[in-house]
């Protein structure tokens, strides 16, 4: 089995798991929408969080059906690295912009926009469940000191204050947090108690997004939006929209985190460290979702106050920040069942990109380095493909002496094998246990936020699209014109065939794959071809020899 027919098993193995997964949208069970199993989620408060324990008095309000997203005031904040709006009309965060990430190569002074509360909603909220107006939740209004923050020259913090009051002596403060060249923003609430009872309630944090569907989704490249939950006793655990949408997720916990992720960029909720939290998710209207956590219900008597907080990440998906921002956070960066070997990839592409500074340079250099520590096995294929080459003479033979006689050809194959000392599996086992380094590199260079948008060289101004003049995709179809030369034919002569168009198909399938997967590719087919010319011209010459 040639590299060929090992991109063939490849192909066929995304294609099939792109149909499957198109299937189960299309015909797949459709669930029914369910409420929650806990008595308390009531139908006037759809948004809000149905906690464990909560009185139904807890959770009275006005709240509409559908999730009402009109603004009374926009308070404007600007840092280094983010620019966020937030909404009086419950201290969310209704907008939130990565400047050092343009939505487009071709449009620099155009962010990506993470948070929107345009078309394709996604906000975060979060505020207390406690007694009717006792507790803020995110549709009470705030108040703050002015309509504009700016993380000024020399300064490395800026705190954003707004306040809530009730008029009968309950206070709360709610101040985001946000650090020069930080993609965190700490969420400090303080509940102020000057009432003359005791105030109960409980800090929830939640992110609210509409299924965005199809809309915007690459057909050749297949990555996961939606919710996710980490605890240590589960880990990492996807929830779609459609599983929301099914049933609401009621769960408790310490030390885990909730987030909505999507390709290369991710927001997550993270409560505090050693605090009792439940999780849950809610079904809204207009196909909205939450997902959030509640922290414990927390008593303050008359005359104290009290601090809440969490943390709140929102930005790209950098392994590295990931990995000191909380535990667990640095798998949204989704390698799927492959993460074991994926990682030590994308260290080894992390290496060499502190040598070239350069990502184009390290795929390379990545690619060489998987060749050579594959190079004897890589080596037993081409020498047995190689061997197969050599004793095409003798089964063409073996046919025109059988002819029709199936049987009696095979038998005298497998003599013919034994004799020889040639396994004809010998050139497929070794590219097999290849296959799954291969396939962790492919969804390596698929969601490395690094390379998203990285030039490489002359045209390849961007390795996460692709290539625009097509040249790495009619170099790989003639890479893989070559080794089919070099690669003994089927034995069919109509596979024969086929097989001849297998580089026109595949240089039309690469031509829409992101250019850093395609020079991974080229480069692969070329270090197999001198491999195989190699051994080829090696096994040939040996040949002659015991004939001389």
């Amino acid at each position: 089995m040639d590299n060929a027919r090992f991109v063939l098993i490849v192909f066929f193995f995304f294609l099939s798991v792109m149909l499957y997964q198109q299937w189960q949208m299309d015909y797949g069970p459709k669930p029914q929408i369910t409420t929650s199993a806990t008595p308390e989620a009531r139908q006037d408060n759809p948004d809000l969080p149905a906690t464990r324990g909560a009185s139904p008095e807890s959770l009275a309000s006005n709240t509409p059906l559908a999730p009402e997203l009109i603004s009374r005031e926009r308070i404007a904040v600007t840092t280094d690295v983010v620019r966020m709006e937030l909404d009086s009309e419950g201290g969310d965060i209704r907008v939130l912009e990565l400047l050092q990430y343009p939505e487009a190569k071709e449009n620099p002074d155009k962010p990506v926009r993470l948070f929107t509360d345009q078309d394709l909603v996604f906000i975060s909220q979060n505020g207390f469940i406690g007694a009717d107006n006792e507790a803020p939740t995110h549709h009470s209004t705030w108040q703050a000191p002015r309509t504009a923050f700016t993380l000024a020259q020399g300064e490395n913090v800026l705190r954003i204050p707004l306040t809530w009051t009730n008029g009968q002596g309950v206070t709360v403060t709610k101040t985001y947090v946000l650090t020069r060249g930080s993609y965190d923003i700490v969420l400090e609430q303080t509940v102020n108690n000057q009432s003359g009872k005791p105030w109960t309630g409980r800090q929830y944090l939640q992110l609210q997004r509409k299924d965005p569907g199809d809309k915007n989704k690459d057909q050749f490249v297949r990555t996961y939006t939606g919710a996710v939950l980490y605890t240590p006793e589960e880990k990492y655990k996807k929830i779609s929209f459609k599983d929301m949408a099914g049933e609401n997720l009621d769960k408790s916990g310490k030390d885990g985190w909730v987030a909505m992720i999507q390709h290369y960029f991710a927001a997550a909720w993270i409560p505090k460290v050693g605090e009792e939290t439940g999780f849950y998710t809610k079904a809204l209207a207009d196909n909205h979702f939450v997902i959030g956590a509640y922290g414990p219900s927390t008593e303050i008597a008359p005359g104290s106050s009290q601090s809440f907080s969490a943390q709140l990440f929102a930005g790209p998906k950098l392994q590295r920040v990931l990995e000191t921002t909380a535990p667990g956070l640095d798998l949204t960066v989704d390698y799927g069942a492959l993460t074991l070997i994926a990682k030590p990839i994308f260290w080894l592409l992390e290496q060499f990109h502190k040598i070239f500074e350069n990502w184009g340079w390290a795929i390379i250099l990545v690619t060489v380095t998987l060749k050579a520590l594959f190079f004897r096995l890589s080596a037993a294929s081409y020498r047995s493909m190689a061997n197969m080459r050599k004793m095409q003479p003798k089964l063409a033979e073996l046919k025109e002496r059988f002819g029709p006689d199936k049987q009696k050809l095979n038998q005298a194959m497998m003599e013919m094998y034994r004799k020889e000392k040639v396994n004809p599996l010998g050139g497929c086992l070794p590219i097999l246990v290849q296959i799954p380094v291969f396939i962790s590199l492919y969804w390596v260079l698929i969601e490395t936020v690094e390379m998203r948008q990285a030039p490489f060289i002359g045209w390849l101004t961007d390795l996460s699209s692709k290539d625009p003049y097509f040249i790495l995709p009619l170099l790989m179809g003639v890479s893989m014109f070559i080794q089919q030369r070099l690669s003994p034919p089927p034995s069919d002569p109509l596979q024969a065939k086929i097989m001849q168009f297998f580089p026109i198909m595949f240089t039309g399938f690469f031509a829409f794959f992101p250019s850093g997967l395609v020079l991974y590719w080229v480069v692969n087919n070329l270090l197999s071809i001198l491999q195989q010319w190699y051994i080829n011209k090696t096994i040939g010459e040996s040949a002659t020899t015991a004939k001389a």
